[in-house]
């Protein structure tokens, strides 16, 4: 499991963090709401190798056989490995290439709602709001952990799917054996 597991933990996790490394400095021209969108699409693809690595545990591994409860480690582990390199990623990105991302963020924010035409005391909290984040995000355990619920969540969606859709039941042979007779067709 362990090949199979890093292999493809480790390809999600490239797609990921190389994605994120591509479009995250061109987040003035794309805009925040772009890149958010952006953002979970490379997510989502990236965890599509959750599919193929249970997918192929079951058929180099398990001889075309996987459990649910199987399936699910395999995925959950690939899940891991992928966002321990998108959080990775991100640390880099945040606190060495865009350190004014929580600044950026915060004018976007504010920004919306002027435009929305928000009250004074409405803008007045989302700025306080903003500089309350920007001093979790500053701290690199909290930035890590919030960073980490983002891709988590979506992995986890991905794996229980894909370890219901992979999952095998026993073939007829298999139910032979356990009931101790042949079983007729109709």
């Amino acid at each position: 499991m362990k090949k199979t597991v890093l292999t493809f933990g480790l390809i999600s996790g490239a797609i990921s963090a190389l994605m994120m490394v591509a479009w995250l400095p061109f987040i003035d021209q794309i805009g925040f709401e772009y890149g958010m969108v952006l953002g979970y699409t490379t997510i989502v693809l990236s965890f599509m190798l959750v599919f193929f690595g249970i997918r192929s545990y079951r058929d180099n591994v398990g001889g075309g056989k996987i459990t649910f409860g199987k399936a699910f480690a395999v995925g959950i582990m690939i899940t891991l490995i992928s966002c321990v390199f998108y959080v990775g990623t991100w640390e880099v990105i945040y606190f060495n290439i865009m350190p004014d991302f929580a600044e950026k963020f915060t004018k976007y924010a504010v920004d919306n709602l002027i435009a929305s035409g928000a009250s004074t005391e409405v803008i007045n909290a989302k700025i306080q709001e903003m500089k309350s984040l920007k001093v979790m995000l500053d701290n690199p355990l909290i930035n890590a952990a919030l960073t980490f619920t983002e891709p988590f969540p979506i992995g986890l969606i991905v794996t229980l799917i894909s370890s219901a859709i992979l999952r095998t039941k026993a073939k007829h042979a298999d139910r032979e054996e356990k009931i101790g007779k042949p079983l007729t067709s109709s």
